[in-house]
Parts: structure tokens; C-alpha cells; sequence
């Protein structure tokens, strides 16, 4: 018996919660979708995700948010993420970081694991252990408990995801790359039975720049001013791919995906910009 699993691009602003609200159940039903997966990097206001977004995000019907190198940008988060077992911070931070960095999850008859990992290029801000030599530890830890083992890959570079597609080739069900809110259209399935994906792109406005205004990034590469950035909205999407795992934890499908949503204005809780 198979499960399909939706991994949901890295969610960007108002946009993006308003995609997740209007389209996600229309998505599940016409889907089939077993269990939700979604990146939540950029939730509020493009820079992180505070912790009403986290409820509210998972009160939408998301199982697992992920996130990557700003996950403690929110104050808030620090102490949430402790009594929040649906968000994962990456795997490789150092020890005694708040937070969970992989964890194994109900979904009906299957048990899902899913471990969230940082890579190591163009991150300024952030320097973790190395993700290639944790790997195979932390899986050994979930597949005590499940085959079906779902890798988020936060990552800057195609390189740096290709070289962790095939370090963890058989290793686990599906590794799924995060970051870059730009959906690839490399995916496939290796010969170990590993679902891979370069980028899962982003949910929010899609006519945008990483899902912010356009007119404000162009700006800040012009002048190197900082500058508040401003939530975008035009042409909201919910991308991702959906991945079919049997119950070896083989990925027998990977389809990528884009599915419209209603544009509309203001729509969902408030999530103030972030200066940057």
C-alpha cells in the first residue's frame, strides 16, 4: 500500500498564507494527499516564520513545517519550537539548539520520517556541521521506526544538492531541495528507488521576486541600502511536487507541481515586513 506525500515549496508572505488557506484543501481532495510537508522559510514577511504563522500554518492542514538558515529569525520561535513537534529546524545545528531537527510522524496506516538539513555554501549568517557525514546517522535512527524517510535539503547550490541526491540515493524515500523559491524541473527518480528534486520552488505571489515586491529587491542589488522589503501579490501559486512511496519507503512517482490560486487582496492574518 502506497502513500502520497505533498512537499510544498518554501511558503513567502501573505501571499503565501493565503495560498495555503484558499488552495490546500481543494489540493489534498483532488490529490489524494496522505500527508503535507511544507518549507515555511519565509512565512512571515519573507524572513523566517513567527509562531502564530506555525499555528495558524498548521491548523491549515500541514503536518511538518521545514525551514532552513532563518529559523530563529523570530524571536518568538526560540521558546515555540520547543513545544511544537510539527516544526523542524535543521538537523545539523549544534547540540543544545532549541528545537527538533528530525522526527517520525503518524500518517494514517504509515509511519513518515522526515529530517530537515542545511547546507553549507552561501550561508553568511550561519555555519553547521557538516550534513553529508550526519546523514547517515540520522537515518539509521528513523528507519528503526519507518522506510518512508522524506529529506528537506536547504541549499543554495545545484551542486550542493546534486552531491546529497546521490549521498542519500537509497538511503532514504525522497530528498527534496529548499531554498532557492525557483521550482526545478529536474525531477525524477534515481535507480535506488530516491525521489529527487533540485527546488520545490515557492508558494505565495509567483510574478515577484522570491515572493516579495519587485520593485524594493531591485532597488536594494542597486544601491546596497538596506531597505524594508514589502510582500508581493500578483499571480499566487502553490508549487511543490507530490512523491508516491510504497511501503519498502521506495519512491515509485515524483510529480512536480503548480496549482493557481484565487488572487485576492489583504487576505489571511496580518505578517508585518521584515527590514533586511
Amino acid at each position: 500500500m502506497s502513500i502520497r506525500i505533498l512537499c510544498i515549496g518554501e511558503i513567502v508572505g501573505k501571499a503565501g498564507v493565503h495560498s495555503i488557506k484558499t488552495g490546500l484543501p481543494k489540493l489534498k481532495k483532488e490529490k489524494d494527499i496522505d500527508f503535507v510537508i511544507a518549507n515555511g522559510e519565509g512565512t512571515t514577511g519573507g524572513f523566517g516564520i513567527g509562531k502564530n504563522h506555525s499555528i495558524y500554518l498548521r491548523k491549515l492542514g500541514i503536518d511538518v513545517i521545514t525551514s532552513g538558515e532563518k529559523i530563529f529569525f523570530k524571536k518568538d520561535m526560540v521558546p515555540h519550537i520547543q513545544k511544537a513537534p510539527y516544526i523542524l529546524r535543521p538537523a545539523n545545528y549544534p547540540p543544545g539548539t532549541p528545537g527538533r531537527g528530525w522526527r517520525v510522524y503518524q500518517a494514517g496506516n504509515h509511519k513518515v520520517g522526515v529530517i530537515n538539513l542545511l547546507g553549507q555554501s552561501g550561508f553568511s549568517r550561519v555555519h553547521l556541521s557538516n550534513p553529508y557525514t550526519y546523514l547517515p546517522e540520522l537515518v539509521s535512527r528513523v528507519k528503526e521506526e519507518t522506510p518512508i524517510i522524506i529529506l528537506d535539503f536547504h541549499a543554495s547550490t545545484t551542486a550542493e544538492k546534486y552531491t546529497m541526491f546521490y549521498h542519500a540515493e537509497g538511503l532514504v524515500s525522497a530528498v527534496v531541495g529548499t531554498h532557492m523559491k525557483a521550482l526545478s524541473a529536474d525531477e525524477k527518480i534515481l535507480p535506488k528507488g530516491t525521489g529527487v528534486i533540485c527546488d520545490t520552488g515557492r508558494t505565495g505571489s509567483i510574478d515577484s521576486i522570491g515572493g516579495l515586491d519587485s520593485s524594493i529587491e531591485i532597488k536594494k542589488f542597486l544601491t546596497k541600502i538596506p531597505e524594508r522589503s514589502r510582500d508581493a501579490w500578483k499571480s499566487p501559486e502553490i508549487q511543490g511536487v507530490i512523491l508516491t512511496i510504497e511501503d519498502d519507503g521506495k519512491a515509485t512517482a515524483i510529480e512536480r507541481l503548480r496549482y493557481p490560486c484565487k488572487e485576492v487582496q489583504n487576505e489571511g492574518p496580518g505578517n508585518g515586513t521584515e527590514s533586511r
